[in-house]
């Protein structure tokens, strides 16, 4: 066992569990960042002290009848932070920091399938880039196949997704809870896009152009936010964070670096 778990720590821990009758656990693994459902897996006591052991989940395998250490071939580990039982001890729920994408899909989270619900909230806009649209130097240059109009002084350029559905706007504070969990859904999108590298979408294209285009491309964003900004458009600013945002994603993704780590970096400063 690790130092910071005994043996005598988990026998408490596995004392208060139901397991059921083939001796497995169904955990619940949550990002403790987006707060994104990643996935459902079963855990028998072997994994479950591993898990605790070790920091990093790791699972038993009910097709394959075996351990399984989540991130272990894709690189995509789950550090853990915390982990509850339910009120009744027959589920568990782990808290991770996620490295790249749950899904063996490519998407951040297994929960992506939407399901149509009597919802009350504004529904959300599901992203793809396989638009072949094209930008003045000839390369795709949308996420999506959706006309724009431009700014007053007539720019163009790349432009992402809209995040938007075109629903009235809502307050900042309504907003910041689903730009989180559409921000983690584009970065996973973008990860499976750098790994599978599917021919005529704008990601594989910025990929493959390199880092100097990547950079070129988030400084030409940046000035379009802020003659946006000057323009005094909502629309616009809209229109152009998103496309901002959108190749930030890509350079974090080309860099390395994961958006959990900003976000932890963000919340470090808070005051």
């Amino acid at each position: 066992m690790g130092d910071y778990v005994t043996a005598n720590d988990f026998e408490q821990v596995a004392a208060r569990i139901k397991w059921d009758k083939d001796g497995l656990l169904p955990v619940v693994v949550q990002d403790v960042v987006s707060r994104d459902v990643l996935m459902m897996a079963y855990m028998n006591r072997e994994s479950l002290q591993r898990t605790l052991a070790e920091g990093r989940t790791c699972f038993f395998s009910r097709s394959r009848q075996e351990l399984w250490l989540k991130g272990e071939t894709s690189g995509h580990f789950q550090d853990v932070v915390d982990a509850r039982l339910d009120c009744d001890g027959d589920c568990l729920l782990v808290g991770v920091r996620q490295t790249g994408v749950a899904c063996h899909t490519g998407q951040f989270s297994c929960f992506h399938q939407v399901v149509p619900v009597a919802a009350v909230l504004p529904k959300t806009v599901g992203l793809s880039d396989e638009s072949s649209d094209r930008s003045s130097d000839g390369s795709p240059d949308r996420l999506s196949d959706r006309s724009s109009d431009r700014s007053s002084d007539g720019s163009s350029g790349g432009s992402a997704d809209r995040v938007s559905d075109g629903s009235p706007a809502v307050s900042a504070q309504a907003e910041a809870p689903v730009l989180g969990a559409v921000l983690a859904e584009l970065a996973g999108i973008i990860a499976g896009r750098n790994r599978e590298r599917p021919e005529g979408a704008y990601t594989t294209y910025l990929f493959e152009k390199g880092l100097d285009k990547i950079l070129k491309k988030i400084g030409e964003e940046a000035a379009e936010v802020i003659i946006a900004a000057k323009n005094r458009s909502h629309a616009e600013i809209v229109y152009e964070v998103s496309d901002l945002f959108y190749h930030v994603l890509v350079l974090l993704e080309e860099s390395g670096v994961s958006l959990n780590s900003v976000g932890e970096e963000l919340l470090s400063r808070r005051r």
